[in-house]
C-alpha cells in the first residue's frame, strides 16, 4: 500500500458515511421523516410526572422533617448553612399510551390540493406525538392489539409503517372503506391513556360506549379533532352536489347557502356533545384544523397527555 492510500481512504471517509446515511435514510417511511422532524421542534426534555418520589433526576431541596431519615440529608447542600436539607427526586413511572387514528374515508377528505388530507395530518400528529412518548421512556403502541405498546427508537419505525398503511387508499379497488370508522377500543389495559384523533363527524354512539368502558378501567385521554376549514366554515353557494368521500352518499341542492346555517348548527351540537362527552369521562377535548400549522396541535397535544397523567 502506497503511503498516500491511508491518508485518502481517511479523506474519504465523510463521503462514504454521508452516501450511508443517506442510503438508510431513503428507505424509512417519509411519514417518520416528517414526524421526526415535527418532534424535533419540540423540546420534550424528560416525561417526568414532576412529584417527589423514586427516580433518577434531582427535582428540589426542602429543609429535614419530623419523621425523615438521617440518611436523607444532603450534607454538601446543609453545609452551607444551620439548616439541614433533604434531597429529592423526582416521581418517573413509564406510562402506557395509545393511539387510535380514524381510517374511515372520510378522513381522506380535503377541500383543495392546497390542502392535507385529514388522514395525513392525523397521521403526522400522531406519530410525532408518540416519537415524544417514546423519547421520554413511555410505552406506545396502537388500540386493538395490532402493535402492542413498546419504548424505544425501533417502535417508531413499526408506528410508522402502521400509520404509512393506514394512510394508503385500498390496493384491491373492490374494497369500500366505510364513511366512518368507529374507535377501536380493544385491548387497552387498565390505568393507560390514550389519544384518538378523529373527525368525530359519524355515528356518535360507538364513541360513547368506547369512551365510557375505557373511563370504567381508569383510561384517560384526549380526543383531537381535525376538520378541513370548509367543513367548518360552509364556503358552498348555489348548485352544489355534495358527496361523500366514498360515494355511498350524495346529496344536490340549487341553494347551498341556504344549508349555512343548519350546518353550522349541526356542527356545533356534535361538537357541544363531543366536549359533554369528554367532561363526563374525564378526557380532554381538542380541535385542529388541517390548514393551521401542526407543531401548534403537537404542542397542546404534548401537554394535555401530560396533564392526563394521575
Amino acid at each position: 500500500m502506497s503511503q498516500t492510500a491511508a491518508p485518502q481512504e481517511a479523506a474519504n471517509a465523510p463521503a462514504r458515511l454521508r452516501s450511508a446515511a443517506e442510503s438508510a435514510a431513503s428507505t424509512l417511511p417519509p411519514l417518520l421523516v416528517q414526524a421526526q422532524q415535527l418532534a424535533g421542534s419540540v423540546l420534550s426534555g424528560d416525561h417526568g410526572r414532576r412529584r417527589v418520589g423514586m427516580g433518577d433526576d434531582f427535582w428540589q431541596y426542602r429543609p429535614l422533617q419530623q419523621g425523615d431519615s438521617r440518611r436523607m440529608v444532603d450534607h454538601r447542600r446543609s453545609a452551607r448553612g444551620d439548616v439541614q436539607f433533604v434531597r429529592e427526586r423526582e416521581l418517573q413511572i413509564a406510562q402506557t399510551v395509545y393511539l387510535w387514528v380514524d381510517a374511515g374515508a372520510s378522513m381522506r377528505f380535503a377541500s383543495s390540493s392546497a390542502q392535507p388530507r385529514k388522514i395525513d395530518r392525523a397521521c403526522l400528529i400522531g406519530l410525532a406525538l408518540s416519537i415524544l412518548m417514546l423519547r421520554g421512556g413511555e410505552r406506545v403502541g396502537l388500540t386493538g392489539g395490532s402493535l402492542p405498546p413498546r419504548r424505544g427508537t425501533l417502535q417508531s419505525l413499526r408506528l410508522a409503517e402502521a400509520l404509512s398503511n393506514v394512510q394508503d387508499s385500498p390496493k384491491d379497488p373492490s374494497l369500500q372503506v366505510a364513511d366512518y370508522a368507529p374507535p377501536e377500543d380493544r385491548a387497552m389495559a387498565p390505568q393507560a391513556r390514550a389519544l384518538f384523533i378523529s373527525d368525530f363527524l359519524g355515528p356518535f354512539a360507538p364513541l360513547e360506549r368506547a369512551l365510557s368502558k375505557a373511563a370504567d378501567r381508569g383510561i384517560q385521554g384526549v380526543l383531537l379533532q381535525v376538520l378541513d376549514p370548509a367543513e367548518e366554515q360552509f364556503p358552498y353557494a348555489g348548485r352544489t352536489r355534495f358527496e361523500s368521500v366514498s360515494g355511498a352518499l350524495s346529496h344536490e341542492t340549487l341553494k347551498a347557502d341556504a344549508l349555512r346555517q343548519t350546518y353550522l348548527a349541526r356542527l356545533a351540537e356534535r361538537r357541544d356533545a363531543l366536549d359533554q362527552l369528554c367532561r363526563t369521562t374525564g378526557w380532554r377535548l381538542g380541535l385542529h384544523r388541517s390548514n393551521d400549522p401542526a407543531l401548534a396541535a403537537l404542542m397542546w397535544l404534548y401537554h394535555a397527555m401530560d396533564r392526563g397523567q394521575p
